[in-house]
């Protein structure tokens, strides 16, 4: 059942790198628009001018090259920002948002992954977000080893790994393990979906999975 208190839904779809979850972002928005919904597709860090800035610095360059302090401190800045001038007009107007990462991303990358203290994110996260968590959160589960490898492929097709990508396996394995304590902390929101399933596969089983969404509030 929804669990924001705006007319619209927020469907955030995580994960590690290489799941695939741009694909299934664009593939579920193509679904919902086909029946006849108002959807909004977006990202973070970024999906406003002001965030897609901010983006630009978390993304570019080396590991190493910020503190995880910093880190964390842009990317809620990123968030805000986001949610004040996207998202929650989006909600308020009865869209469907779905949003390629949202807070779970932070508890899993700069929580479990950099170490940074969780109660202490949890309260940022009330702070900056207040009552708007997601409706339904899809986490695409994949060993790291196989998602760097996807991402690789990609890269190798002509884009650049990003800061995040050229982290070590151990990083990446501690934030895999963040996200699936996430979600038995909170089964209810957060839905496990085995990311190495074909494309088709994966997005049969998220049609499953938002199904109670579309009864009214």
């Amino acid at each position: 059942m929804p669990t924001n208190p705006h007319p619209g839904r927020l469907i955030t779809f995580e994960g590690g790198e290489g799941a695939g979850k741009s694909t299934q972002q664009a593939l579920l928005a193509r679904r919902l628009r086909d029946r006849g919904l108002d959807v909004v597709t977006t990202r973070e860090p970024g999906g406003c001018p002001l965030a897609e800035e901010i983006r630009r610095w978390l993304v570019g360059g080396q590991p190493g090259t910020m503190s995880a302090r910093t880190e964390l401190l842009l990317i809620l800045a990123a968030r805000v920002a986001h949610v004040e001038q996207m998202i929650l007009p989006a909600l308020q107007r009865g869209a469907w948002v779905l949003c390629d990462r949202f807070l779970d991303s932070t508890v899993a990358y700069q929580g479990h992954g950099r170490g940074l203290d969780l109660a202490l994110l949890h309260q940022w996260h009330e702070w900056a977000l207040g009552s708007l968590i997601p409706d339904r959160t899809l986490l695409l589960d994949i060993a790291p080893e196989v998602g760097l490898a996807r991402a690789g492929r990609a890269v190798s097709a002509g884009s650049h790994p990003d800061r995040f990508e050229q982290e070590t396996l151990a990083f990446h394995q501690r934030v895999r393990a963040g996200f699936q304590a996430l979600a038995r902390e909170s089964p209810e929101r957060i839905c496990i979906v085995d990311a190495v399933q074909a494309v088709a596969q994966v997005e049969n089983q998220i049609g499953m999975a938002i199904r109670d969404l579309f009864v009214d509030p």
